[in-house]
């Protein structure tokens, strides 16, 4: 039985020890000697892993900071009730305080209001020297100000209205007022002082009991019952004439009084104001019985009672009941009235100020509990803390101690040299965690005694592994140095192949061409329109070859080396994009930005990106539908073309895979049949030109119905600005010549038209051409198999699609024709020679190094097309020079294909 190895963890080669300073001593191995006994050199140790970060530290310190923030929670959660409660004890001082000053303001009132009552009547009688205001009263009064004001917690409003007492008694005294203007400028005063007394009711806690405002109600019903008072004797004190006058009747003496108009006008007044004081007076003593607790009326009624009380109840009754007073009234004495209003008020002062003082009490009592509240407060939370703090000193100290002994226990056992020469740990205390860690300490140094035995066993093996990995090591570099040499060798073949790609292409491309010359000098001399027309249908034919063959330069990632020097109308690049496809006369050309022009180097490859668009719109949809192309001019500057079908288009998912392989296409990467995520050839094509110009394209669903669209959008590096003498598409120039953008674009604009405009020419023509009846012959039995295999059509134009679906490569146009020109000139000079070549050469020829032309060229091409030659130099640069002849006829009308 095999002894297990442990395979995930790698073995040390040394012993690591954490001694108590906190750094950790690796002990190298010495190898043992080999087998010729020769000592092999020492091998390092490996570094001991990381055990701990930071500075050495304590779990004492730890602890300390656990006890700590133990006693900051509870101080922390007990804080909001100490603090609750010294709150409240602020309130209940503030309370105190302010109830001490409102007993201050109130006697201050008194006193004011006495004053108010002694100036009012002096005033009312015209201020004789025999009634003055004693002295002594405004001094004391003076005093009760001044020690009021000096108190920090007086409102400053308060203190402005008392600083402004003295100057309305000397005005009062010594001025031109009224009774009544002073007697109100002395109860504005007193007002003042009573807002203290609402103030305090007004700031009284609910838990000091009910009645808050019943007290504010007695202080105003003795504030107006003292005014009723002053009202009533300043009235009275208002000069009159006594007259005796003797009833002739009788013959009884009686006596009147008459007072000035204005006397009786100053005394209706103080009449009416001391009647309405008697009205407050009595409003504000219901409201004192009404909020007033039990305690508090009968404390009132008990002592503002007895005669004098109620004598001056019947005064009040008697004189205050109409606004003016009666002649029976005016005989009232008016000591006797002073007397009696006097008591009263000092009755109901003196029931005030007990109140008062009993809410003093109240209040104190109240502050002295809230003191006694926070005093227990915070106690039972310094002990509850004193508790907290040495139940966890004690279980901090309970981990500790173990702790420590563990400590010294394995660090005793890490530095040992030899396991085996040391005893294991001892514990006695709890069978707890400690206890466990300790037997899992000594259950490591029997294992680290019984791995001390297998050292020298594993040593060999040891070395048996090291000269088997070395041999891995040996095959794994000569692998990798095959794989470098298969890599070089497939990288070769692939040049090769895209060489061989790219000279078949260009050797096509050239006979293609020469086929297109040909062609072309064919319909210029043909007048017969039913041969005309097949010698079109070469043509297109011979252009969708070069486009297959183009693919192929495509995908040999080769480009052309020639483009046209200036720009090209956008018209005309989709018009030849529209030449170079099978199904052409299927595609309807809608609306285009009107004078929007490519630059010239990227012509060929939009008409070729085009192209294949267009072959995949027509292959994928009912031959009865047509094809739209249309294009519209972006704010930003770019060119958006639709190609749109009405086919069977395409699921979702593949429609958003596709998508994805337009947009993030690398060009790097091999052609790859079509798959599932695959691209075909004709929209790989399409990506790498795209992706070769930086035009963007899309593939969706159509809005409407059934079918897709492709969209391209072109950036405006793409676009040229409109040249500013730029002759319009097939104008005839002066020689004769017409400018066309691209090849095959004349050829769309006059497909419509061309055989009628010139079907009195062509009545002429020869019948008896024999490539023109193989011609003719090979279209009519294109056509017959096309009808006999209409049942078949969707499926064939899969197949087709599958088959030929290409993309246009745009830039590989401009090569293929210098190639094109060359061999053209090559093959007019000795044609039997260079198709004996073709027939012997079994291997494709590398691309022709390109020549300057000479000076020969155009005259052997004008052999083959005489007509042609005023106004081309060659027949191949009809196609790849973008010029054709003029008709001798007028030009038809340019017509979209249907």
């Amino acid at each position: 039985m095999r002894a297990p190895v442990q395979k995930t963890r790698p073995r040390r080669t040394g012993k690591q020890t954490a001694p108590a300073g906190g750094t950790e001593r690796t002990t190298p191995v010495t190898p043992a000697p080999d087998a010729t006994g020769t000592p092999a050199p020492a091998v390092p140790a490996a570094p001991a892993p990381v055990v701990g970060k930071g500075r050495p530290t304590h779990v004492r310190n730890r602890l300390i900071v656990a006890v700590l923030v133990v006693a900051a929670a509870i101080a922390g959660a007990g804080a909001p009730s100490v603090i609750a409660a010294s709150g409240q004890l602020s309130d209940s001082q503030d309370l105190v305080t302010l109830a001490e000053r409102t007993q201050d303001a109130l006697t201050l009132a008194h006193s004011l209001a006495d004053e108010r009552d002694e100036v009012t009547p002096y005033i009312a009688a015209g201020r004789p020297k025999s009634k003055a205001p004693s002295e002594q009263r405004g001094a004391r009064v003076d005093r009760q100000i001044e020690e009021l004001r000096t108190d920090p917690g007086t409102p400053a409003a308060l203190r402005e209205d008392l600083d402004a007492v003295a100057s309305l008694r000397r005005s009062a005294l010594t001025g031109r007022s009224s009774a009544l203007e002073a007697h109100d400028a002395y109860s504005a005063a007193v007002t003042e002082l009573h807002a203290l007394a609402e103030e305090l009711a007004e700031q009284m806690p609910p838990r000091a009991g009910a009645g808050a405002y019943a007290l504010a109600e007695l202080d105003s019903a003795v504030q107006q019952a003292a005014a009723t008072r002053g009202l009533l004797l300043a009235a009275l004190s208002v000069p009159s004439t006594r007259q005796t006058a003797y009833d002739p009747v009788t013959g009884l003496a009686t006596e009147t009084s008459t007072t000035s108009a204005a006397d009786a006008k100053t005394r209706d007044a103080l009449a009416a104001a001391a009647q309405e004081a008697r009205v407050r007076s009595d409003a504000a003593l219901a409201a004192f019985r009404e909020n007033a607790p039990e305690t508090a009326k009968e404390r009132y009624d008990a002592t503002v009672t007895g005669p004098e009380v109620d004598a001056a109840e019947k005064y009040l009754a008697a004189l205050t009941d109409q606004p003016a007073l009666s002649d029976d009234d005016l005989a009232t004495s008016v000591s006797k009235l002073s007397a009696a209003l006097s008591a009263r008020v000092d009755a109901m002062r003196g029931a005030e100020s007990a109140l008062y003082e009993r809410r003093s009490e109240d209040l104190a009592q109240l502050r002295d509990d809230d003191v006694t509240a926070l005093e227990i407060r915070i106690a039972v939370l310094g002990a509850l803390m004193l508790v907290a703090v040495g139940v966890a000193t004690a279980l901090a100290r309970s981990l500790t101690r173990p702790l420590s002994v563990l400590r010294r226990g394995t660090a005793r056992l890490a530095e040992a040299e030899n396991p085996a020469a040391e005893e294991p740990l001892t514990f006695t205390g709890r069978n707890d965690e400690f206890a466990k860690a300790v037997r899992s300490v000594n259950a490591l140094h029997a294992h680290a005694v019984t791995l001390a035995e297998r050292v020298t066993t594993l040593e060999s093996d040891r070395k048996h592994l090291v000269g088997q990995r070395q041999k891995m090591a040996d095959a794994r570099e000569e692998l990798r140095a095959e794989l470098a040499e298969s890599a070089a060798r497939l990288e070769q073949v692939r040049q090769g192949v895209g060489a061989t790609y790219a000279n078949l292409a260009l050797r096509t491309l050239a006979l293609v061409e020469r086929q297109l010359g040909v062609i072309e000098s064919m319909e210029e001399q043909e007048q017969d329109p039913d041969r005309l027309a097949v010698l079109f249908k070469l043509d297109h034919f011979a252009t969708v070859m070069r486009r297959h063959n183009e693919n192929l330069l495509v995908l040999a990632g080769t480009e052309h080396g020639r483009h046209p020097a200036g720009p090209v109308p956008l018209v005309d690049v989709v018009r030849a994009a529209v030449s170079e496809i099978e199904r052409y006369d299927r595609v309807r050309i809608a609306a285009l930005p009107p004078h929007a022009h490519v630059t010239g180097f990227a012509a060929d490859d939009l008409s070729h990106l085009l192209a294949e668009l267009l072959e995949n719109a027509t292959s994928f949809s009912p031959p009865e539908l047509p094809v739209e192309i249309s294009g519209r001019l972006l704010e930003n500057g770019e060119v958006v073309l639709s190609v749109q079908d009405e086919g069977i288009g395409m699921e979702a998912e593949r429609l958003e895979r596709l998508n994805t392989r337009l947009t993030d296409f690398d060009p790097e990467a091999p052609f790859e049949q079509e798959g599932e995520d695959g691209l075909g050839l004709g929209l790989y094509v399409v990506a790498r030109l795209a992706h070769r110009h930086g035009a963007r394209v899309r593939l969706s669903e159509q809005q409407e119905g059934a079918g897709t669209a492709a969209v391209v959008v072109l950036p405006v590096s793409l676009l040229a600005r409109t040249p500013s003498a730029t002759v319009p598409p097939s104008a005839p120039t002066a020689d004769g010549t017409g400018s066309a953008s691209l090849p095959g674009a004349g050829a769309v604009a006059e497909a419509g038209a061309g055989p009628d405009a010139d079907a009195d020419a062509e009545a002429d023509a020869e019948a008896g051409d024999p490539l023109v009846a193989l011609a003719e012959e090979a279209v009519r039995r294109s056509e017959a198999a096309e009808e006999t295999e209409a049942a078949g059509e969707a499926e064939a134009a899969v197949e087709a699609a599958q088959a030929g679906e290409a993309v246009v490569a745009g830039d590989a146009e401009a090569a293929e024709e210098t190639a094109a020109v060359e061999e053209t000139a090559a093959v007019d000079e000795t044609a039997e020679a260079d198709d004996a070549s073709e027939e012997q050469e079994p291997k494709p020829e590398p691309k022709p190094e390109p020549k300057p032309e000479s000076e020969s060229e155009p005259e052997e091409v004008s052999e083959e097309a005489p007509e042609a030659a005023d106004a081309l130099e060659s027949p191949s640069e009809v196609t790849m020079e973008l010029l054709v002849p003029t008709r001798p006829a007028s030009p038809a009308p340019e017509t979209e294909p249907a």
